[in-house]
């Protein structure tokens, strides 16, 4: 039964943050399109900007890679429980960050299609939202060592 809950919560922590970064490509990406019949030439911006919700799909990937060694029948019940709570915790951050930061993105992708100089602005925004995931990861990281 153990084992089962660790496999439900590497389960959730994953595709949670794998949605979440669905989610956060295809805000931005939907701006793109919009911003493309505006101004077509600052594609290049708009890629980058709208690869940067991606990242949070990454953690979740990292975040495996640390619990695995967890995902043996000897998991104590300790364990599969704080593997469980990771998982939700990991979910839940990736998919607030990810939309957040796409909101950010989205707007400066926007305001770039209408010829304002506001990338470089935009990616500095854009880090604050995404931080909250890397938080998360540092406390999946830290609990790996300690559980």
């Amino acid at each position: 039964m153990e084992i089962l809950l660790a496999y439900i919560g590497i389960a959730i922590m994953t595709a949670g943050a794998f949605v979440a970064s669905s989610i956060g490509v295809t805000i931005t990406g939907n701006s793109v399109v919009g911003a493309m019949k505006k101004n077509p030439d600052a594609f290049g911006s708009y890629l980058i900007l709208s690869a940067l919700p991606a990242s949070q799909g990454l953690y979740g990937l990292v975040g495996f890679f640390m619990l695995q060694k967890f995902l043996v029948e000897s998991v104590t019940k300790l364990q599969a429980y704080a593997i469980l709570c990771l998982g939700i915790m990991m979910a839940i951050s990736c998919l607030y960050s990810s939309i957040r930061q796409a909101h950010v993105c989205a707007n400066g992708v926007t305001a770039t299609g209408a010829g304002h100089n506001v990338m470089v602005a935009t990616m500095v925004m854009a880090v604050f939202p995404e931080l909250y995931a890397i938080l998360a990861l540092l406390v999946v990281i830290l609990t790996s060592f300690a559980i």
